[in-house]
């Protein structure tokens, strides 16, 4: 749902509210605000600074820093290609190009209808299966190029 900057900006001070006088908020306050979004809005980041009294620069330090955090909106599905050294041998590299041609985004992209959003990670865990990858939290293996375009039309 999309929100006004004036929506947004009160909603992230009700999340605030609870945490004004107390140390230790700033963490659990940028994951409701996430949760409320789907991302860290600048609007609500300014107005976290705002209520907090916290420099926009220690804000967004927190923010950066942990991978859990997005500054920018994320799609309603995650893809996940596995690079780990099975998956690799395995072909996974194909996999990727497959997967960022079909949805026409790279790494780290989002799709502007908010369907897909690319992360790249490491491993994920599934090497007796590789090449893998997940969307969401269903997990793909034994991928072939082809085999790709039918799992992700399954995800509107």
């Amino acid at each position: 749902m999309a929100y006004s900057m004036e929506e947004m900006a009160a909603m992230t001070k009700d999340i605030v509210a609870p945490w004004r006088d107390r140390k230790g908020g700033l963490i659990p306050i940028l994951q409701s605000v996430q949760g409320k979004f789907g991302y860290l809005p600048d609007t609500a980041m300014r107005t976290i600074s705002e209520e907090l009294k916290l420099p926009m620069a220690e804000i967004y330090g927190v923010a950066t820093f942990y991978a859990q955090f997005h500054l920018k909106p994320r799609g309603r599905h995650i893809i996940r290609v596995c690079r780990g050294t099975a998956c690799h041998v395995r072909g996974s590299l194909k996999i990727l190009e497959r997967v960022k041609e079909i949805t026409g985004i790279g790494e780290n992209e989002t799709t502007e209808d908010l369907r897909f959003t690319i992360e790249p990670v490491a491993c994920l865990g599934a090497c007796g299966l590789a090449p893998v990858m997940m969307v969401n939290d269903e997990t793909f293996g034994r991928l072939t190029p082809d085999t790709v375009k039918g799992i992700l039309d399954k995800f509107e």
